[in-house]
């Protein structure tokens, strides 16, 4: 026993020889064309380190097909093994999670987790019914039941989950195939999964993971930068500062401020939109929206252009984002919120514009109009005389005989003459 005990001492100093990592990455929101490009090169970085394996820790409530496709695509041809860990307790795999799971080599949850209700949904969130709609759900489980037989898991409850939506938690998938361990710690499946044999794109590799140390992946200030732009609510804040700042330079040209913080706004907006799926007819709305408020600068329509381009902005941004699910799309609250202040504002500048049309002219002939003077040279009936408007001596005449002295309210003003009445 003594001779063991010394032989492991003299060895220790040499295990770092044998130390093995496992590289790791948490997924915890929706799954967009961000997630997808995350996933992408922490695959790239695990192999990069000769990592043993890629857990990815998921929980997400679904997200874009597209994305979904990209992410299995990769998990599929990756070099590394990849483990789908979903966690922590409460967490999901829902609608895209699914697909993500059971492409993995290993799958495994949390207690206290569920998985399933991927059936594809509409625009609205519902189901659609229609003959697209089918489609798009045969194609979605011609597509899932693909990746339930490459990882030899449970093939009818992969398609009931895409065509029935239903939903398991983890000790009824572990019982129909649907994953392959519970797990209530990375430390604890870094266990049960050792001595795995892996088939990857490269060969056949048996875990070390016992002694694994975790290395999670680090997003890069670019990574971060674009997983936050990507949110619909923010993008959608992106464009609405843009406008009001095009908006507010064109209508106090100079101010440069708000013309340089809108632009750069709308073009991170656009960045932020070309990750998402966009609704044309929703953007071609707001730019609707954007020209009725620009033509109503320039044309008295008295409210009605703006009315037009409010309806057209409420509208156009509900249908902005042609999202599957309400997780994915633009906060209505948000909508809500951003059209009654776009209202107040135009409001606001609609009422100073119909005061400024009343408004008595401060220039020129016109600003005489109403103003009261004394006659200082007599005025016959349709001749001239003289009058004193504000310490100037004005031709004036008026329809009555006005006697010098008498003072005087100016009617009109036409060609250096004043048309005046007695006060």
């Amino acid at each position: 026993m003594r001779k063991w005990t010394l032989i492991a001492i003299l060895l220790l100093p040499f295990n770092f020889l044998f130390a093995s990592e496992v590289a790791l990455i948490k997924i915890n929101s929706a799954i967009t064309p961000s997630s997808s490009s995350q996933i992408k090169k922490a695959i790239e970085w695990a192999k990069e380190i000769n990592a043993e394996a890629l857990i990815i820790e998921l929980n997400t409530p679904g997200g874009l097909l597209e994305s979904t496709r990209e992410i299995v695509q990769n998990i599929m041809n990756s070099p590394v093994p990849i483990v789908v860990y979903v966690s922590p307790s409460g967490s999901r795999a829902g609608s895209a999670g699914v697909f993500i799971t059971l492409s993995a080599h290993i799958a495994a949850m949390a207690p206290g987790t569920n998985i399933g209700a991927a059936h594809p949904v509409g625009l609205q969130g519902n189901a659609d019914s229609s003959v697209m709609g089918d489609k798009i759900v045969n194609d979605a489980a011609a597509f899932i039941r693909s990746i339930a037989q490459q990882r030899n898991r449970n093939v009818d409850w992969a398609e009931r989950a895409v065509r029935e939506s239903i939903s398991s938690t983890e000790k009824e998938a572990l019982e129909e195939n649907v994953i392959d361990f519970i797990a209530g710690s990375v430390d604890s499946l870094l266990i049960l999964i050792d001595g795995k044999q892996i088939e990857t794109k490269s060969g056949v590799k048996v875990l070390r993971t016992s002694r694994a140390t975790v290395r999670e992946y680090e997003l890069s200030f670019r990574d971060k930068f674009l997983d936050f732009i990507s949110n619909p609510n923010v993008a959608y804040i992106l464009l609405m500062i843009g406008i009001y700042g095009i908006l507010f330079e064109l209508y106090n040209p100079g101010s440069i401020f708000p013309g340089v913080i809108g632009a750069l706004s709308l073009i991170l907006a656009g960045y932020s939109l070309q990750m998402l799926p966009v609704n044309y007819a929703g953007l071609a709305l707001i730019v609707l929206a954007i020209i009725l408020f620009l033509l109503e600068i320039k044309i008295t329509s008295y409210g009605l252009l703006t009315i037009g381009g409010i309806v057209s902005l409420f509208v156009g941004s509900l249908m902005l984002i042609d999202a599957p699910g309400e997780f994915m799309k633009i906060s209505l609250s948000l909508i809500i919120t951003a059209v009654v202040v776009t209202f107040l504002f135009f409001t606001f500048v609609i009422t100073l514009g119909i005061k400024a049309q009343f408004k008595k002219k401060a220039t020129g002939f016109e600003s005489l109009v109403g103003e009261e003077g004394k006659v200082i040279e007599e005025i016959k009936a349709n001749q001239k005389g003289k009058v004193l408007v504000h310490g100037e001596i004005w031709s004036a005449t008026s329809d009555v005989d006005i006697s010098p002295g008498t003072n005087v309210i100016v009617e009109r003003a036409d060609s250096f003459t004043l048309f005046v009445k007695p006060k």
